[in-house]
């Protein structure tokens, strides 16, 4: 594990795989850690250099006032690529992390390779749905949203025959920092990328797990169609959360995407 100072905050990151292979930096989703692409990143380090981070607020990175804004986040995402000296990078997303995604193949196209975006869209719920969730935080904590995130966020057949990994899960969730939470829904209630995607020059992938509960399959790919030339493609047996529950199929996803890019 490995503590900088990025963009005005201790950032807590990793890099495994090849360190002289293309370089692949992948951005977690609201509410977890680093730990989700485990899987993922071990299927490509013999082809890549796989670098992960904990967003602001979130795992072991610090805890900074919110609410969080999306230039803020993106900041995050580039000064990370220099620290790693990376002048061009393969940047993969998930839910808010795909938004986070977007914005940098927005704000800084020359810096990327290929996009990949994970169960996410351009604009995540409305400024009601967030203040809602952002009371109930306030009112009961993270505890109090927790199991029903676990039903979005998983599969059926996950949760009935993996209880033990889905408590792990759950924990991860709940002991979040809330106001670290609460100000990424800040940075999800403000942003709407919706016109601009349309701006996106970078070769991108959409994914989505056919049973996502949080940004359901046709609400991805009706996003993606919005990014000139990006593909969809089905997830089968995933919820929100396809890096954890088919990682192999995300892997390869990934590894295509990106060899087909560097074709191009």
């Amino acid at each position: 594990m490995i503590f900088s100072k990025l963009n005005g905050s201790v950032m807590h990151w990793a890099a495994s795989g090849r360190p002289d292979a293309p370089a692949i930096i992948f951005v977690n989703s609201l509410g977890t850690d680093f730990r989700i692409w485990d899987g993922v990143t071990a299927r490509l380090g013999d082809r890549y250099r796989c670098v992960t981070y904990d967003k602001r607020g979130h795992g072991l990175s610090e805890l900074t006032p919110g609410p969080y804004s999306i230039d803020l986040l993106t900041g995050d995402v580039l000064a990370l690529a220099d620290a790693n000296g990376l002048k061009r990078f393969v940047l993969v997303g998930l839910s808010v992390g795909g938004l986070i995604a977007q914005a940098v193949a927005i704000r800084a196209p020359e810096r990327l390779r290929a996009l990949v975006l994970c169960d996410t869209v351009s604009r995540h719920g409305s400024a009601e749905i967030w203040a809602a969730r952002i009371g109930a935080i306030e009112t009961g904590g993270l505890d109090s949203i927790a199991d029903g995130i676990m039903k979005v966020w998983f599969t059926e057949k996950l949760r009935s025959q993996r209880p033990d990994e889905l408590l792990g899960w759950r924990n991860m969730l709940t002991r979040t920092p809330a106001a670290g939470y609460i100000a990424m829904c800040g940075a999800l209630r403000d942003t709407d990328l919706t016109a601009a995607v349309a701006r996106i020059a970078t070769p991108t992938l959409a994914v989505a797990g056919d049973e996502d509960g949080s940004t359901p399959p046709a609400q991805v790919k009706a996003s993606a169609e919005r990014i000139p030339g990006a593909r969809f493609e089905l997830i089968a047996g995933a919820g929100h959360l396809p890096c954890i529950e088919q990682p192999v199929a995300l892997a390869q996803l990934i590894d295509h995407h990106v060899t087909e890019a560097a074709r191009a």
